[in-house]
Formats: structure tokens, C-alpha cells, sequence
């Protein structure tokens, strides 16, 4: 099981990764929703997706709607600098939709293993242990 972070900030990325492993999760990393679609078709086990809000092209919401119309079930972590409220009511189908904010460190990974507990077990998934 592998976590999906997508960020245009390359900064943002190697810390929320190392926020991410440091919990136990292993992750991939994408630089944008482009390189993000192609690592979710060639890579079948990724279980849930961490994406910025404000990136060049497309945002965090229109790439979460492309996602689930092309059918893709994976859990949707939203993270934004500005309050959440509004792009959650904008979207409320996106799981959860985060502050990047110096609670990041312990925010993130809590939410991560709640919506990993959500998830059913299969053979080439399983929970993330605490």
C-alpha cells in the first residue's frame, strides 16, 4: 500500500513524505496532477491520495473530480493554506481537507490512519498498523 502526495513545491512534498514515512507509510511523489495520473495507472496499490489545493494546470478539487470520473475510489486528502471550510463546501465528497500549518506533522498522519482504517483489507492492501 502506497500513499500519492502531489504538490507542485518540491519542498512541501519531501516533507510531507517525511512526515508520512516517518509514521510507517511508504509513498510515492508526483509534482503535478500529470505525473500523478500516470503514477496511479502504473502503480495498482496506491490507497490514498495527498494533494495541494493550488497548483499550476489543475487544482486540487478539479483533479479530485477527474479522478472519480474516471472511476478511481482511492481516499482524497485536500491540503490547502487558506481555511479548509470553503473548498469543503465547495467539495464535500473529498474525505478530508486539511490546513498546511505547523500541525501538519501531527494532523496529517492521523488522518491518513483514519481513512486507511475506512478501508477495507484485501490481499494487496493492509492496514497501516499504530
Amino acid at each position: 500500500m502506497k500513499i500519492l502526495l502531489i504538490d507542485d513545491d518540491e519542498m512541501s512534498l519531501e516533507l510531507m513524505a517525511a512526515i508520512l514515512e516517518e509514521a510507517g507509510y511508504s509513498t510515492l511523489l508526483a509534482e503535478n496532477a500529470i505525473a500523478a495520473a500516470e503514477i496511479l495507472n502504473s502503480t495498482p496499490d496506491v490507497a490514498l491520495l495527498v494533494c495541494d489545493m493550488f497548483m499550476p494546470m489543475i487544482n486540487g478539487i478539479e483533479f479530485f473530480r477527474e479522478l472519480r470520473a474516471q472511476g478511481n475510489p482511492q481516499a482524497f486528502i485536500l491540503l490547502t493554506g487558506n481555511d479548509p471550510t470553503p473548498l469543503m463546501a465547495e467539495e464535500p465528497a473529498i474525505d478530508a481537507c486539511l490546513l498546511k500549518d505547523f500541525d501538519l506533522a501531527q494532523t496529517l498522519p492521523q488522518e491518513v490512519a483514519r481513512l486507511l482504517a475506512r478501508q477495507p483489507v484485501t490481499s494487496s492492501r493492509t492496514a497501516h498498523e499504530s
